[in-house]
């Protein structure tokens, strides 16, 4: 009997071990993790620079209050800002939270300049920012929050469009009332579906006049996803608030919103506040992931492989017309659109040995650590093509 809640439907095996891609069970069996704790573990399992990272640190000092200055937290929040558009960053413990800072920061900022009523959120409906309460109601979605009124409100939505206009009727949307736009660079639950730079330029222009706030939600897609350390930086956009958090704790629990100076001014002393968020341990290894994952020549590497994979996916498209729909994504947050039943799929790759998981709109994710090697992007490519070999 387990005593764990039911809210997760688990699959029936658990694993022992991971090292770099793969998964081990207990009696040895190996599988190909192209999961990774859903784009959390973004350098792979237990990778030596995070496991020492974790170790100096835990002989040191686990955790402080942060009515004391953190100095990990201190340099982790100076690489980040160096690194990004953000003057200021305040750390949380998962995306989640972050998300919720970051309508914290959005309605905090309106209210230091003395716009209290300027507190509504223009989300994408069916985006995904996270299961707590306010996050799930951003969302917009009804499966997500059936159940769970009174409704949050504060939010309204906007349909993204695969066809143009991506957005329409946004303008109509924007009332005097709303304090920021808030979506997903790359929409990761809702199916792998990036937003174009071209449309991410167009939501910064109308922000710029209305003059309201842009929040671009790379939860996700950010921390070299993408092949760039933020999936908007190919659109030259600079965003307001961007929280983050899955890859820049390679498999530790950290999130962060990072904001630009203007908005940070609203947040005083006693406006927010995270019991764990910027604990030295956590601050030691998401230190130690921006020293890896923020670099060039690594980031141009995660390129080289989405090129590859993304390439020879088109071509099992090509060889089965029938199974596959479309090939999504960008970098290595990819989602392969089937014509067939995804759960039968997912249960198929599981049964030669890789590991992948579901999305909305019938999408298979692919999420392989930043640093795959492409003997193992050749592996999955050989399964995927015998599944649908299978299913033909």
């Amino acid at each position: 009997m387990s005593y764990l809640a039911k809210n997760y439907n688990r699959k029936k095996i658990s694993f022992k071990r991971g090292k770099g891609s793969y998964l081990f069970t207990s009696n040895g069996t190996k599988y190909l993790d192209f999961v990774q704790g859903i784009a959390v573990n973004s350098l792979g399992h237990s990778h030596p620079k995070l496991v020492s990272a974790l170790k100096n640190q835990s002989k040191k000092l686990w955790h402080v209050s942060n009515a004391f200055q953190i100095p990990e937290g201190e340099e982790l929040a100076k690489k980040l800002c160096k690194k990004t558009f953000a003057s200021y960053v305040m750390f949380q413990n998962s995306g989640a939270e972050a998300t919720e800072a970051a309508i914290k920061v959005a309605r905090r900022y309106f209210y230091s300049i003395g716009k209290p009523n300027k507190n509504r959120i223009l989300c994408i409906k069916n985006s995904f920012h996270g299961r707590t309460l306010a996050a799930i109601f951003a969302s917009g979605s009804k499966k997500m929050t059936e159940g769970f009124g009174p409704k949050v409100s504060g939010f309204d939505h906007i349909e993204f469009k695969d066809s143009k206009p991506r957005f329409p009727n946004i303008r109509g949307k924007i009332k005097r009332n709303t304090a920021a736009i808030m979506v997903e660079t790359i929409m990761g639950e809702g199916g792998i579906k990036p937003i174009p730079d071209k449309c991410l330029r167009y939501l910064r222009k109308i922000c710029n006049e209305k003059k309201i706030l842009l929040i671009l939600d790379e939860v996700q897609c950010g921390i070299g996803r993408s092949g760039d350390f933020f999936a908007f930086e190919q659109s030259k956009v600079k965003p307001d608030i961007v929280p983050i958090a899955k890859g820049i704790g390679g498999g530790f629990p950290i999130g962060a919103v990072l904001m630009n100076k203007k908005v940070a001014a609203g947040m005083t002393p006693g406006t927010h506040g995270s019991t764990f968020g910027g604990n030295p341990l956590a601050m030691s290894i998401g230190i130690k992931v921006m020293d890896i994952v923020a670099n060039k020549k690594f980031l141009k590497k995660v390129k080289s492989s989405s090129k590859f994979f993304l390439s020879d996916l088109e071509k099992i498209k090509e060889k089965y017309p029938n199974i596959i729909k479309q090939i999504r994504g960008k970098g290595l947050l990819i989602g392969i659109q089937l014509y067939t039943d995804q759960t039968i799929f997912i249960k198929k790759l599981m049964d030669y040995k890789l590991l992948a998981i579901r999305a909305a709109e019938n999408v298979v994710r692919i999420l392989p650590p930043l640093n795959v090697k492409k003997i193992e992007i050749v592996q999955a490519l050989k399964i995927i093509d015998k599944v649908c070999s299978e299913l033909k």
